[in-house]
């Protein structure tokens, strides 16, 4: 569990000092990884690579330095360690759930090799030295130290070399070309537990020193010459640096929550990830000059993964790489100037605002090294009249890191104010931005005919009216004719004239919505207006059967037999499912009174025939018509009254 690409650098000696909690920087990336238990990360710089094993889904993840994948290595049972070698050529991984360490070529992405440790030696922990693979493995006080020796013709396999100490647990391996004949042993399982380090020079492992140091280690990372160790635990408010000559301690790094893993640069630079239980920060970067504070970001707001080696630096030290979610929302973090102080930008202004009066943006830029007044910030207003932006110049930081500035918004609607500052040499960039809804006129806006009533097949001409605006003067008409069947559909749209006038003719068949907009300019807001108008339905009624007509009584009367059925048919504007209503009324007592009212269902062409069956009395006068009523069998017209159709009927 350790960057196994690094050169000699210089030695860690940053003090804690303030903090910043930051947001990462623009230049950082996330991408969401399948990956769902980490176990160990390891960067291949040759390759330009970065090797996840997923002990749940037996498999190690293989993507670029972006996080995106480049293939899935499967069929890795309960994989565990991986170790690259020193040449980057070759990557080991401990198959817990095999019992064997298998061999993959970092070039092909193919298993070369495998070496069966034994039946139920479950190895877990992978060290390279020495041209040997070093392996902590088996379980609790059944744990031991084994190597596979690769120089050999045919590499074998050697288990119990603890030299005499009873591991309780597979001790947590590392090892440094730069320091070779040295291995290091963490007995992380147990309270009790030492630190071990072994001359291995020999080839048969000799504890040089061990101390008890707290134990429940939960990762490590030499320093770059191999001389030191930084251990993440025990304790849940520090990692500490001890010496691997005698394991005194040189330094310790301050956390404010349990740290969980650690990474050392190829420069001696030391970061580390945190449990972060209450989301104040997760990742640190603790720099080599005692001077200067630590760096904190807050990658995540939710727990930070345990039990695994999830934070490295990129094999030149430039970027760190950093997993935190878990499951399905495991996720990959570059940061691309780890070393810098995050900075931390707000920008607060009012909420709403007048169009031509002042206002005060303010807003605070903070920093793990705080930056000085007078730092320059670049602010930019966006708006209608400035969709791209508009520069307002530099803005200085004052004290405390707090800014503020008066600006006069020219054009209403949606204002953003985007403050930038640019970073230097040991600050990352950051920008933010506040948004203010400034105040805008209402215009007058108008559409005619609202509420009219018009036969079926009519043009009818609608004008909208436009009052003053400042520099739009483009109406939209739409018009959505009743019915699921019709949409919405924009009939016109255009400049209004010197009168602020735009009209647009329709043949109107059926109800219709008609809606005037204005989408507004920088003075003046959006407006929107309608006008909903009827339309009526053709209807005609004829009678057959009779054997005369007459004009009598002010109407032309149909005459029928008493032993003749009339035959009443209607045609109507056809509509799916569209009903007519029939009313029959006779004269009597001086006036004419309803005798009888009933819907019929047209067919496909508007058609329906009804026969008027039964012994009507003779010398009485009938009339019959058909008419269209809204929401009797559909509401996409006008309720429409069709003529009066008299008739009577003879012995």
């Amino acid at each position: 569990m350790r960057l196994r690409t690094l050169p000699a650098a210089a030695a860690l000696a940053a003090l804690f000092g303030s903090v910043v909690l930051a947001t990462p920087a623009s230049a950082d990336s996330i991408t969401s990884i399948p990956v769902d238990g980490a176990a160990d990360t390891v960067v291949d710089g040759v390759h330009q690579r970065v090797f996840i094993s997923d002990r749940y889904h037996d498999q190690i993840v293989v993507t670029d330095f972006t996080g995106k994948v480049v293939t899935r290595l499967t069929g890795l049972s309960q994989v565990r360690d991986l170790e690259l070698s020193p040449d980057s050529g070759t990557l080991y991984a401990a198959l817990y759930g095999a019992d064997k360490i298998v061999a993959i070529d970092t070039g092909q992405l193919t298993q070369t090799a495998e070496y069966p440790t034994g039946d139920k030696t479950i190895p877990s922990r992978l060290a390279y030295a020495d041209g040997k693979l070093w392996f902590g493995y088996g379980d609790q006080w059944d744990s031991g130290l084994g190597e596979v020796d690769l120089t050999a013709e045919t590499p074998r396999v050697t288990l119990d070399l603890a030299a005499g100490h009873d591991f309780a647990s597979p001790p947590m391996v590392y090892a440094d070309p730069d320091n070779p004949g040295t291995l290091l042993a963490l007995d992380g399982g147990i309270s009790s537990g030492p630190i071990v380090v072994y001359d291995v020079s020999s080839g048969t492992p000799v504890i040089r020193v061990s101390v008890e140091k707290g134990g429940f280690y939960k990762d490590a990372a030499l320093t770059p010459d191999g001389q030191n160790v930084v251990v993440a635990g025990p304790g849940n408010r520090a990692l500490t640096e001890y010496r691997l000559s005698d394991l005194s301690e040189v330094r310790t790094f301050p956390t404010v929550s349990e740290p969980e893993t650690v990474s050392v640069a190829s420069d001696g630079t030391v970061a580390a990830t945190v449990l972060d239980t209450d989301d104040v920060g997760d990742t640190y970067v603790f720099s080599s000059d005692p001077s200067r504070p630590t760096s904190i970001r807050n990658l995540s707001h939710t727990w930070m993964p345990w039990g695994g080696h999830s934070t490295s630096w990129s094999a030149d030290g430039s970027q760190l790489f950093v997993l935190t979610g878990s499951g399905d929302f495991t996720q990959f973090h570059t940061v691309d100037a780890p070393r810098k102080y995050a900075s931390t930008l707000t920008v607060d202004a009012p909420s709403t605002a007048t169009r031509a009066k002042s206002l005060t943006v303010k807003g605070k830029l903070k920093a793990g090294l705080a930056l000085p007044a007078g730092t320059p910030l670049q602010v930019t207003r966006t708006d209608l009249d400035s969709p791209n932006g508009k520069s307002l110049g530099t803005k200085y930081l004052g004290t405390g890191g707090a800014y503020s500035f008066t600006d006069t918004p020219p054009a209403g609607g949606k204002v953003k104010y985007t403050v930038t500052y640019a970073g230097d040499t040991t600050h990352t960039t950051a920008t933010a931005s506040d948004t203010v809804a400034v105040s805008r006129a209402t215009p007058t806006l108008t559409l005619s005919n609202n509420g009219k009533v018009y036969d079926y097949g009519k043009s009818v001409t609608f004008t909208a009216h436009l009052g003053t605006t400042y520099k739009n003067r483009t109406v939209k008409i739409w018009a959505n004719p009743y019915g699921a069947d019709k949409p919405d559909t924009l009939v016109k749209s255009g400049t209004v004239n010197s009168s602020g006038n735009i009209s647009v003719t329709l043949t109107l068949k059926r109800k219709t919505k008609l809606t005037a907009k204005f989408t507004g300019d920088a003075r003046y807001a959006p407006r929107t207006t309608t006008s909903t108008v009827g339309a009526r339905v053709k209807v005609s009624t004829a009678l057959t059967g009779h054997y005369k007509t007459k004009y009598t009584w002010n109407h032309t009367y149909y005459y029928f037999k008493q032993s003749k059925d009339p035959v009443v048919t209607t045609s109507m504007t056809p509509y799916p499912g569209r009903k007519q209503q029939m009313q029959i009324q006779v004269y009597a007592d001086g006036a004419w009174q309803t005798t009888a009212t009933e819907y019929f269902t047209l067919d496909s062409a508007g058609k329906s025939v009804v026969t008027l069956t039964g012994t009507p009395p003779t010398g009485y006068r009938f009339r019959v018509r058909d008419s269209y009523i809204s929401g009797s069998g559909d509401s996409v017209n006008t309720t429409t009254y069709g003529a009066w159709k008299y008739f009577t009927f003879t012995s």
